[in-house]
């Protein structure tokens, strides 16, 4: 079994590619072969809307047209056991690399179609990750709620199941006192990354064995506890 995983942030070695890594390793764990992709190392774009993927007949039906950087790893993906998606919130969602990369995954496997219209013939355990500056009790409050939702019921009208593990009030500088961040406590920040994220790495990890074990979806996990 293949897992991939996909890294929407620019930065390879913080909270989302942790987590990630985190998960990769508890797939390996139960005998998957792994790989992590770094989205910010690709050169592609968002889709186009030339809508190859919905000709009838064509050797693009189904599939994204597109030939740059991203299509070696989308050829990749019908051939996965397990897809696990990773991204900082930024202004509300997932970065605009992520969202380009989800365009281009997801689209192609849906056509406009009245009856029948998933393209994608297996179904496979999806998992996405989001770690952001937000406490847990202000999701709602800035509407990043709704968008998480509406990407996990989009992945699971896809692929056939989808969950979630949110990593908030999250650790973002190394030194806040060069930062413009007045309104974060600094202690409580570190505080927090020593005691909950390590919590929040074994939820990923657990995630990733599961998917390989089980190949179940639990629900919703929620990475943050008091």
């Amino acid at each position: 079994m293949r897992v991939m995983a996909f890294n929407g942030s620019p930065r390879k070695k913080w909270n989302t590619a942790t987590l990630l890594e985190h998960a990769l390793e508890g797939a390996a764990s139960e005998g998957a072969e792994t790989e992590l992709v770094h989205l910010y190392d690709l050169d592609f774009k968002g889709c186009t809307s030339c809508f190859a993927c919905k000709l009838r007949y064509a050797k693009s039906f189904g599939k994204c047209a597109m030939k740059d950087g991203l299509t070696p790893i989308l050829d990749q993906v019908p051939k996965a056991g397990a897809l696990i998606l990773g991204s900082p919130i930024y202004w509300g969602t997932a970065t605009g690399v992520m969202r380009m990369f989800m365009e281009r995954l997801l689209f192609p496997f849906m056509t406009y179609d009245a009856e029948n219209n998933i393209l994608f013939r297996k179904k496979i355990p999806t998992g996405l990750i989001y770690t952001m500056n937000v406490p847990a009790d202000q999701l709602q409050r800035f509407g990043f709620d709704r968008t998480i939702e509406f990407d996990k019921r989009v992945m699971g009208m896809i692929f056939g199941a989808s969950e979630t593990l949110l990593c908030t009030d999250t650790l973002q500088f190394e030194d806040y006192a060069k930062m413009a961040a007045s309104r974060f406590d600094p202690e409580k920040k570190a505080q927090r990354r020593k005691d909950v994220f390590p919590l929040d790495c074994q939820k990923a990890r657990d995630m990733g064995a599961r998917f390989v074990r089980d190949r179940t979806i639990p629900g919703e996990t929620m990475g943050d506890r008091p």
